[in-house]
Parts: structure tokens; C-alpha cells; sequence
């Protein structure tokens, strides 16, 4: 049986605006519009849209929501304050990943939980699986769009838009007000890219005139609709992990690098195995590197060390349209992974000199 592709609200907008659509995820998605290389530039140097709306919303309602959050997510919830948000994992019972998120705080007894669109439902399972101390759950990943505005001219973009002071909405912080004459808009400090800007959550049936308004209101930054192309080669640049690529069931947080979200200041699942793996340390660490020779490395590329011995592979690789040479991620031995070592990436059955690279490889 064929499985359906699902269309997200703007489905047809994007065709008109000659986006290239294509199954992501298990949505129809816009890959890019012009060029990929184009299209990142604009998010760096100036202000750029992405429709995300295939990411995942769950609400956790009721008096015992944080102590069921604080069970399912690798990082310390406690520690929110009303209008913050949090990166963190859900850690599974064998030492893996089910899925990194976002945790929004709202109050003390309602939190937004924001997964990756290709887990929705495996997310789903997971957090009602684990339920056991009754906090409300609701799904409500079909009712709401999401545009990221991105780019250091986000601001000045938008502003005009909402009374809201977006200037003063913090980083990983976020505020509901009004936005495009629309009520109840989720405005987040929040984004993929590492070039600043928002993230605006909208319901459905308020996702055209909203992203109209944003095209309409930023006509004057050169603002552009930017496909998940260049969403990738931006969050590359900023060694964002992605789930599926460099984290997923098989690869543990600390491994990851995600030790920041792993919290041992309480019991989460696989929390004890976690720690102790902390502290013996690990065996393969995941890493950025920076090509020093020419050659573009993909996914799955053997990483060699200068005698040929297989130490790793390539989890993320492409062309950096801000740099104009070839970067990655990728797992490597615990012993090759320092800022500074010498590493080969085997192209087309050559071992190609990179560079192992403190994150985030774009610089400045």
C-alpha cells in the first residue's frame, strides 16, 4: 500500500510561487524555488521564509505535565521559565534517540512540545507510552502552520506586522500576541539557520493571510520564500544536528554532542545507562570537519585516518554556499575527534584531506 503524502496548508501557494515540491517526511514539501545556493544567501545576508508547517505540535496540559516532560526529555524542564523555550531529547531505553524537540512553556501547567515531522506519530506513541502520571495530551500538529522568517533582517521585516517589541524577544524565548491583525500567534525566538529571526506559529485557517502579509510587509528587504534545500546546507554551516542523518535510535546524546541537553540533576528514561556512559566516555563522537582539499562530502562516505584505516562515516555533507568549500558532520573514534585533527574523506574512492572543526563551522 502506497503510503499518502500529506499536503500542508500553503500546498498550492507554494506551487504558484513556482516552488519545486517534493515528499519529505511524508509531506509535500517545496525543496527550493531558485537555487538552493540563492536562496541560503538571502536567509545569511538578509531575510528569508521557510514553510515548516510538517512539524509535529503536541500540548501537555494538567498538573502533572512537567513531571511527565521531565520523564520523556533528556534536559531539565524545571529550570523554564513561562515563555521559554528548550532544546532537548527524548532519550529511548537502549541508549539512543527517539527524536530531538523543542519544549515551550507556557505556564506551569501547559507546555508545547515541537517534533520532528517524520516522528509525529512515533513521537505520539512514545509520550502517551510513558503517560503514566495522567497529564493531557492533545495532538495538535494538523491545526497549526509554522513559517520560520530567518535572516538578519528578520526584524526590521516584520515588525510592522505585530505591537509586539521583536527586538526584545529573546532568543529560545517566545510570545503569543498579535500578528498580521491575527490573534493568538505564537512568536518564537526560535530557528534552523543560526542567522537570527523567528518562528511564527499560526492556525490553519489564518496560515494565508499571515504569510501574505509577511511577503507584503518585507517587499522592501528583498524578502524571499526559501525551500528545505537550503535549509539543510544553513543548518549544516551551524552543525545542527538532523534526525534520520545524525542522530536517531542507534546514536546516543552524549556521543552526539548533546551532553548540554542531558541533564543528571534528575531520573529521565535510560537516564542511569546515560550518565555512566558519561562518565566512562565514549568511543565515537560526532564532528564537524571542513574540507581541505576539493571535494564535496555526502552522507555515508567512509572517513579514513592517513594510513587508510576506516575510523568513521559521514552523517551530513554539501557545498557551503557561505564558505565555497566542501563541510559535514560525521561519527569518527573518540581519538580523532579534537579541533584541529587531520581526517580523510574517501570521494569516489580517493581519501580526501579535511579538517576536524570546532561548531559552528561558519565562523563570525
Amino acid at each position: 500500500m502506497e503510503e499518502t503524502i500529506k499536503k500542508i496548508q500553503l500546498n498550492d501557494l507554494h506551487l504558484a510561487l513556482g516552488g519545486k515540491m517534493v515528499p519529505f517526511a511524508g509531506f509535500n514539501m517545496p525543496v527550493r524555488y531558485s537555487s538552493d545556493k540563492e536562496e541560503h544567501l538571502c536567509v545569511r545576508n538578509g531575510v528569508g521564509v521557510f514553510d515548516v508547517s510538517h512539524m509535529g505540535e503536541f500540548l501537555v496540559e494538567g498538573p502533572n505535565a512537567l513531571a511527565l516532560i521531565q520523564k520523556v526529555c533528556s534536559n531539565d524542564a524545571s529550570k523554564l521559565v513561562e515563555g521559554q523555550a528548550q532544546y532537548s531529547c527524548f532519550p529511548n531505553e537502549t541508549g539512543g534517540i527517539v527524536d530531538d524537540l523543542i519544549v515551550y512553556k507556557y505556564s506551569d501547567e501547559k507546555y508545547m512540545l515541537v517534533v520532528n515531522a517524520s516522528n509525529i506519530e512515533k513521537d505520539w506513541n512514545w509520550v502517551n507510552q510513558h503517560n503514566t502520571m495522567g497529564a493531557e495530551l492533545k495532538n495538535i500538529s494538523d491545526e497549526l502552520s509554522l513559517f520560520a522568517v530567518q535572516g538578519p533582517k528578520a526584524i526590521e521585516a516584520v515588525q510592522s506586522l505585530t505591537p509586539v517589541n521583536l527586538s526584545e524577544v529573546k532568543f529560545y524565548h517566545f510570545t503569543v500576541g498579535e500578528f498580521a491583525g491575527v490573534a493568538d500567534v505564537i512568536i518564537s525566538g526560535t530557528g534552523y539557520t543560526g542567522a537570527g529571526g523567528f518562528e511564527i506559529y499560526v492556525k490553519n485557517e489564518d496560515a494565508e493571510k499571515v504569510w501574505n502579509a509577511i511577503f507584503e510587509a518585507g517587499k522592501d528587504f528583498d524578502i524571499k520564500p526559501i525551500g528545505l534545500g537550503a535549509r539543510d546546507t544553513l543548518r549544516m554551516e551551524m552543525g545542527y544536528c538532523l534526525y534520520g542523518n545524525d542522530i536517531d535510535d542507534t546514536t546516543s546524546p552524549i556521543e552526539a554532542g548533546l551532553g548540554w541537553i542531558t541533564k543528571f540533576t534528575k531520573d529521565f528514561i535510560n537516564s542511569e545507562a546515560l550518565k555512566a556512559q558519561k562518565e566512562a566516555g565514549v568511543t565515537r563522537k560526532l564532528v564537524g570537519f571542513v574540507m581541505q582539499e576539493r571535494g564535496i562530502p555526502r552522507g555515508h562516505y567512509p572517513i579514513v585516518d592517513a594510513s587508510g584505516e576506516l575510523i568513521g562515516e559521514v552523517t551530513s555533507g554539501t557545498m557551503s554556499p557561505s564558505m565555497e568549500v566542501g563541510i559535514g558532520l560525521g561519527y569518527v573514534k573518540t581519538e580523532f575527534s579534537k579541533a584541529g585533527t587531520e581526517i580523510f574523506i574517501q570521494i569516489r574512492n580517493k581519501s580526501l584531506k579535511a579538517q576536524v572543526e570546532k561548531l559552528p563551522l561558519l565562523k563570525g
